[in-house]
């Protein structure tokens, strides 16, 4: 029987597990496939997390540093995939490829959420070396420079807000000809000189060379007209996939309550609706999707964890 089970290996998974075996707990596991570290061992530099501002570390230098401090305290990792969680009566059983299953007294899932790509073409080539799918991470690496971002809602605005204040133009380009977005987010996107809007019209392709991106190619889809932009920063809006498949039971329904793009709804405690579940990170409502507040969701179920424990006791 395990105190906790922990199903995702990023940072909200390890700060989890840190917090939860320091805090007491003897029988913490972490389910991850791979190596633990999540989406920010991609990163090829890391700059906004505090005290760590060394250019020379990658995000998977960065990480490394995590999973030996967390399994010092007595974290285990199982590679083991897990198919989905389920409750009956006190404990939860969590269903393990291969037919295998195990008890846990309480579970932490963050299992995070993947940018979706748009499709076109060096879209994956360039990934992380031009392009980009967080404003907040790169943006400061195109300071003064021109960038263009694909995408039409709340978050393809409100990314280029932010991008507006640190780069000399920004070209938001949308394949419609009216934008998504909340009334009061396309006033101020429109109000900013910078911000150039670029509708009924696609990115055809991301062109560069071995140092990275060089520039897209914007293909207006009611004339055919191709727009070459010598840009070196592209971002990429067009939602997320939330990772959320082990919160299905049986027959495919979530055991817990979710919105309407499948994030799982939690309180400020990282608490579900259900009692002893929690779920921490990207794949929750409102997450900002920064490894600084991963790992503090993290934190917070885990001490939610103890106590929940405790009051069972």
């Amino acid at each position: 029987m395990l105190d906790c089970a922990i199903i995702g290996g990023g940072p909200a998974g390890l700060t989890a597990g840190l917090y939860a075996t320091r805090g007491g707990l003897k029988n913490v596991t972490l389910f991850e496939m791979g190596m633990p570290g999540g989406q920010i061992t991609q990163s090829s530099e890391i700059e906004n997390y505090p005290g760590f501002f060394e250019h020379d570390k990658t995000g998977l230098d960065f990480m490394e540093r995590w999973q030996k401090q967390c399994f010092h305290f007595g974290l285990k990792h199982e590679m083991k995939k897990v198919e989905h969680i389920s409750k009956k009566g006190e404990y939860f059983t969590i269903a393990i490829e291969g037919g295998d299953s195990v008890e846990a007294k309480s579970v932490i899932v963050c299992t995070g959420s993947v940018p979706k790509r748009a499709g076109f073409k060096g879209e994956d080539e360039f990934f992380g070396k031009g392009v980009s799918t967080c404003a907040t991470c790169d943006g400061f690496f195109y300071k003064d420079k021109p960038v263009t971002i694909l995408g039409g809602g709340d978050t393809a605005l409100e990314e280029a807000l932010y991008l507006s204040n640190i780069c000399s133009d920004v070209y938001v380009v949308h394949r419609r000809d009216t934008f998504r977005a909340a009334p009061p987010t396309l006033e101020r996107v429109e109000g900013k000189d910078n911000i150039h809007l670029i509708t009924n019209s696609i990115v055809e392709e991301a062109y560069g060379d071995a140092m990275g991106l060089q520039g897209v190619k914007i293909k207006n889809i009611k004339t055919d007209e191709i727009t070459d932009m010598s840009n070196t920063g592209l971002f990429v809006f067009v939602g997320h996939n939330v990772q959320n498949e082990v919160l299905k039971d049986e027959n495919g329904q979530f055991i817990c309550d979710m919105n309407e793009w499948g994030q799982v709804k939690v309180d400020l405690s990282m608490k579900t609706s259900v009692d002893g579940l929690f779920s921490a990170g990207d794949m929750r409502i409102e997450a900002p999707k920064q490894v600084v507040s991963a790992s503090g969701d993290g934190a917070v179920a885990a001490l939610q964890v103890i106590s929940y424990i405790q009051e069972q006791q």
